[in-house]
């Protein structure tokens, strides 16, 4: 068996990644036009703007950087001149984690032959994956600390995906879920909550045997809610909706970096039962910030807002030391306005049930 190189970081570095949705400004549908912006991005932002699986978005992402001050100065010139190459192709940017109406059976699969073998194993399921999300990597110093920090990450990520729900209508239906786009992503093969490993080596013999059914091509096609990535060197977590604010983009970058530190330091490695995190993150789901939390170690119940709080004040003072408290200080303020899906749903149900109208009204908001 040989085992996979984990291409070291220096130090919590950090990339992220905000998947983008493309409408027509008349009627607010997703429109397939990623082939045509991606055509006028200009050489310096090849690698920054990409296509995605369906032809009606497309992916943002950083250089890597250092701190959270450089994610904000990287993204929102990346952002804004996407935006510009969508104005002058007459379409609009959208940021929420599911367009509330479009319909799945019409969307473009990108001619990525990737995406097409995907596409074509995957079928209906495959079909209704129009989910856009926000995926955070943070910077390593080696493999072994990687599988540490992924299964202790896997206590906290309920209540990253509470902070950030935004999908809660798919297909003109309220789901009754504040982030109806974690469900979706569970129904494909290698996602949702990852088991816990025991060290780097049984990560390779998974990926090993995984590759030589040909099961997957590559640790790409393992699409866990957090996952190790061996070519970046860091620990990817994958499971966020996309927030409708960038403020709520950059405070959740700082926590998830300031959290990854803490448990690089954390000498104690406990192993929650899956069960009870399955449990902790469907209420999230279910009810976002309404939801509650189950310690998986005490059994003690407590509201999401109250796991929030805690990890907030747990991750401070490391967030201190990087420098990124500014910006992790926009966690009081998700919970006090609350997510982009309390939103959507308030604007959605107080303007007679009108998604153009609701649509309208986030539009612009992303930098407000």
């Amino acid at each position: 068996m040989k085992k996979i190189t984990f291409n070291r970081s220096s130090g919590p570095t950090i990339g992220v990644e905000l998947e983008v949705q493309l409408l027509d400004p008349e009627t607010l549908e997703l429109v397939p036009l990623a082939p045509d912006i991606l055509k006028k991005v200009p050489q310096e932002l090849k690698d920054r703007i990409k296509p995605e699986f369906i032809q009606s978005m497309v992916e943002i992402n950083t250089d890597v950087c250092s701190t959270v001050a450089e994610v904000e100065k990287d993204l929102k010139g990346t952002y804004n001149k996407l935006n510009d190459i969508a104005e002058g192709l007459g379409t609009v940017l959208s940021l929420s984690s599911i367009h509330p109406f479009s319909k799945s059976s019409d969307q473009k699969v990108s001619e990525k032959l990737r995406y097409k073998k995907i596409m074509d194993e995957l079928q209906l399921v495959g079909r209704q994956f129009i989910t856009q999300g926000l995926h955070v990597h943070i910077g390593v110093t080696d493999e072994e600390e990687a599988i540490k920090i992924n299964n202790n990450l896997r206590i906290y990520l309920p209540v990253l995906l509470a902070l950030t729900a935004s999908s809660p209508f798919y297909e003109s239906e309220d789901t009754g879920l504040m982030s109806y786009r974690s469900k979706l992503f569970e129904a494909l093969p290698f996602a949702g909550m990852p088991d816990s490993l025991d060290g780097w080596d049984e990560y390779t013999r998974l990926v090993t045997l995984l590759k030589k059914s040909r099961v997957i091509e590559s640790v790409k096609d393992i699409w866990w809610d957090v996952r190790p990535h061996p070519y970046f060197g860091t620990i990817e977590v994958r499971i966020c909706d996309l927030p409708c604010f960038f403020r709520d983009v950059l405070a959740i970058t700082a926590l998830i970096q300031a959290l990854v530190v803490a448990l690089a330091d954390q000498f104690e490695n406990p192993e929650p039962h899956i069960q009870i995190l399955r449990s902790n993150k469907w209420q999230a789901a279910r009810h976002g910030l309404d939801g509650f939390y189950m310690d998986p170690f005490l059994g003690k119940k407590y509201t999401m807002r109250e796991a929030a709080t805690y990890l907030y004040k747990h991750v401070k003072p490391v967030a201190k030391e990087l420098g990124s408290t500014d910006y992790l200080n926009g966690i009081p303020g998700i919970l006090e306005r609350s997510t982009s899906a309390s939103i959507q749903k308030n604007l959605y149900y107080s303007n007679g049930r009108d998604f153009i109208g609701m649509i309208r009204s986030m539009q612009g908001l992303f930098f407000k």
